[in-house]
């Protein structure tokens, strides 16, 4: 059973980070829900305690990147309306959010927010390592395309007719050339 209970949530927290400015971020809406809280008091906890969240922990949305999560994120069509920029949470951000926080739930379930951060880490790792290998093939492949095209040409070269009589193979001694010239 308590495998079930670290599936579905780390399920769920996979499906609200999103990637933003070349990091995978949860908006303070999502964190908030995962969390139990309302966004306004996961905000309001935020900037009482600001001096907790160093660059690279949080940052807010600017107003065309609010435009583009709500229209290519379904559960964020809540956020179209509202006149406040969201804040995004990095993966060290939703730990220091569960800490100012300071609730039983908070903290639990912040070990489920670390693992799907880590479990999409390493995702994208194999992504790097099979786009790698994928393109050591695709040079394999224009090699021997290469050497497969000289076959196919010299495979063609045989297959055309012969454009003049081909002399006979082999050789004649000249004496014995010579001997069947004069007649003996």
């Amino acid at each position: 059973m308590a495998n079930e209970m670290e599936i579905v949530p780390a399920k769920i927290i996979e499906g609200v980070i999103i990637h933003l400015r070349g990091q995978k971020v949860i908006l303070d809406s999502d964190l908030a829900k995962i969390y139990g809280v309302t966004t306004k008091k996961l905000n309001q906890a935020v900037k009482r305690n600001i001096h907790r969240f160093p660059s690279g922990f949080l940052f807010q949305l600017s107003q065309k990147e609010k435009e583009e999560v709500v229209t290519n994120c379904d559960h964020l069509s809540s956020l179209k309306f509202s006149p406040h920029l969201p804040l995004a949470f990095t993966e060290h951000g939703t730990i220091m959010a569960a800490s100012v926080l300071n609730s039983k739930q908070a903290i639990q379930v912040s070990v489920y927010v670390v693992k799907a951060f880590i479990k999409l880490r390493e995702i994208a790792f194999q992504n790097q390592e099979l786009s790698r290998r994928l393109a050591e093939i695709e040079k394999g492949f224009g090699i021997h395309d290469e050497q497969i095209k000289g076959i196919l040409q010299a495979i063609k070269q045989l297959m055309l007719p012969a454009e003049k009589a081909r002399s006979r193979i082999g050789f004649r001694l000249k004496e014995k050339r010579a001997a069947y010239s004069a007649g003996g």
